[in-house]
């Protein structure tokens, strides 16, 4: 045994459970949320011109990339960050802004990174409920921030559950807190907002000092084997984030294959019509077999299963589709293939 000291809130970190990963016979990995397809046309070929380079270091704080952010939200270079996806960018964040005897507020069950990150830290997590249609009760979480708050962490589409957080309803949440504490504003799955009531982050910058959006390319874009991440705010903020970020995170393959698909607008479009589609599909599908599912925004469904999450997600894996279970609570399912969500939907209708 080591006699080496470890900080205890390091030692009292949850682990973080990936998706479960295919082995031995074929099956279909609805188990992470990530794209069903590979990168964007041409985006390859860019990270193929870039290994030629292997040997030199990438730029420091990638700023090609983050020009190219920069351009496609309308935004200044010195209100981006970028990191190695978004959980390391989110930690950048609250690194900047939160310490020991500080508090950082999210919903609960929200993203399982939170409190990992808040954790590693030293602040205290502090957690409100989610109201019972799997959406985000921004009035409870308002009420769980006190004098010690130096964060609040809003995941919109929330998740695992799938709702997103609409713009009526942040307007009211923001007006109501001091504009000492952050609000990060996670929007990891963006692109898959259909809503049309859904807040819109990135026009929102400019009437909230306090707030900063978090965004990532593994999702949508295809890239979460490359890790590019981002955070857009206000240069005093992003200027502290930056001087925290891990100097040359992002390699220069990953900030290629992300300058590169920033790009390629149309090609996303119409992925991500498909997913949505599929979405509509797998969803419908549930409810028409009898399953109550939340409003989904992201490229994901949510199951509230309790105690049977886990049998649940085990009779998928024997039917040939993994699943993300969460042990008491639910189940995730991400819109993959065609044929895998069929076959997902036929062993749920046995089960409900």
């Amino acid at each position: 045994m080591t006699k080496v000291h470890l900080r205890p809130a390091v030692a009292a970190l949850p682990g973080y459970q990936a998706g479960a990963r295919p082995s031995g016979r074929l099956v279909y990995k609805l188990s992470s949320n990530e794209s069903p397809y590979p990168p964007l046309p041409g985006v390859m070929a860019a990270v193929a011109d870039s290994l030629a380079d292997l040997n030199r270091y990438p730029a420091m704080l990638a700023d090609d990339l983050v020009d190219g952010i920069a351009r496609f939200h309308d935004l200044e270079p010195g209100q981006v960050s970028v990191g190695a996806g978004s959980i390391s960018v989110l930690g950048h964040i609250l690194t900047a802004v939160a310490g020991e005897s500080d508090e950082v507020a999210y919903a609960w069950r929200s993203f399982e990174a939170y409190p990992i990150v808040v954790g590693v830290t030293g602040a205290r997590a502090v957690t409100a409920p989610l109201a019972p249609d799997g959406r985000l009760d921004l009035a409870a979480l308002s009420a769980h921030v006190t004098e010690r708050t130096r964060a609040v962490l809003v995941c919109s589409p929330n998740n695992p559950t799938g709702p997103a957080v609409r713009d009526d309803e942040f307007k009211r949440f923001m007006a109501g807190l001091p504009e000492s504490v952050l609000v990060v504003l996670d929007q990891a799955y963006a692109e898959f907002v259909t809503d049309p009531q859904a807040v819109r982050a990135v026009s929102a910058l400019a009437a909230y000092p306090n707030l900063v959006v978090l965004r990532t390319f593994s999702k949508a874009y295809g890239l979460a084997g490359l890790r590019v991440g981002y955070a857009l705010g206000r240069p005093r903020l992003i200027a502290a984030i930056r001087a925290v970020t891990t100097p040359f995170s992002v390699s220069a393959a990953a900030e290629m294959a992300a300058i590169t698909s920033l790009q390629l607008q149309d090609e996303l479009r119409e992925r991500v019509a498909g997913i949505v589609e599929r979405r509509t599909f797998l969803r419908e599908g549930l409810i028409a077999e009898g399953w109550e599912v939340p409003d989904a925004q992201g490229n994901f469904v949510w199951l509230e299963l309790g105690p049977e999450a886990a049998p649940f997600a085990d009779a998928c894996k024997r039917a040939g589709v993994l699943v993300r279970p969460f042990p008491n609570e639910g189940v995730r399912v991400s819109v993959g293939e065609q044929e895998g969500i069929e076959r997902f939907l036929e062993t749920a209708a046995t089960w409900v």
